[in-house]
């Protein structure tokens, strides 16, 4: 299995000094760089910035295997786009996580057929800059919402050229189980995410709504002892990102419940390695 790494979203305001101080403390092996206006590396700064924060990161025995561009990267056309695939090549990141495609007008496969083109010129950056650009599956409408949705996306590409980060959080919400959606996306698959969600019902104004909030990791409706098991047999040698996502805290109270979640998956791994 590869390195656990933090998603450094919601170390929002933090510096690189303060980010790479806060993953050592988890016990993490490194970040999942989220590299978006607002934080220390930003799409236009990441020339410069990334490789920088690579050396860093480096200097403290931690890696960035991954970076999380903003959602509405999902043109290769961008004019950031290249430059930003270079400096991944330069700083060593491996992957790059693209944005959110949503259904338009015509209909589902007409926008299939147009993401497939984008995903076309992604794997042009890729093969060029040995970076590959990874899909999210993402529960609520987005086009890859679970294994088969992002494999409509993928399938017939090179799978050296582009992959799938599944994210057993949002498979537990609109996926399908994870035995199969393990299995359906194994080609492809180049990351995974860690992360636990709960969809309740709640009366608002006198109405019913529905919401989905991030719990801890073993707190909701993911199975990860069985997910462990399944990443172990397939021998995943890719990162697994704990994306923490804990909105409602502050940075120091997201890395201390990333420590605890950690350790959650830590007892996990040490009893499956007694049988």
């Amino acid at each position: 299995m590869g390195p656990w790494i933090m998603f450094t979203k919601h170390l929002e305001g933090w510096d690189l000094a303060q980010v790479i101080q806060g993953i050592r403390s988890t016990g993490l092996n490194g970040a999942d760089l989220c590299v978006r206006p607002g934080y220390p590396v930003t799409p236009e700064n990441a020339p410069k910035e990334l490789p920088a924060a690579a050396r860093r990161f480096a200097d403290e025995g931690l890696c960035i295997p991954l970076i999380t561009t903003p959602g509405d990267f999902t043109d290769p056309s961008t004019p950031y786009a290249e430059p930003l695939f270079e400096a991944c090549a330069e700083a060593g990141v491996k992957l790059v996580k693209l944005g959110y495609w949503s259904m338009d007008t015509d209909g589902y496969w007409a926008t299939v057929d147009r993401i497939r083109k984008k995903i076309e010129g992604f794997t042009v950056l890729a093969e060029k800059t040995g970076v590959k650009p990874i899909i999210h599956n993402h529960s609520g409408s987005t086009m890859g919402l679970n294994s088969c949705a992002a494999m409509n996306l993928v399938k017939g590409f090179d799978p050296k050229l582009v992959g799938i980060f599944a994210d057993v959080g949002h498979l537990s919400i609109v996926g399908e189980p994870y035995p199969m959606a393990f299995d359906i996306v194994k080609d492809y698959l180049a990351a995974v995410a860690f992360k636990d969600l709960v969809r309740q019902r709640f009366i608002e104004g006198g109405k019913p709504v529905w919401r989905i909030d991030v719990w801890p990791l073993g707190m909701g409706y993911a199975d990860f002892p069985l997910i462990m098991r399944i990443l172990r047999d397939m021998n995943f040698a890719g990162p697994i990102s704990f994306h923490c996502e804990y909105s409602n805290l502050l940075p120091e109270s997201v890395i201390d419940q990333c420590r605890i979640d950690a350790r959650y998956i830590r007892r996990i791994v040490e009893e499956l390695g007694q049988g």
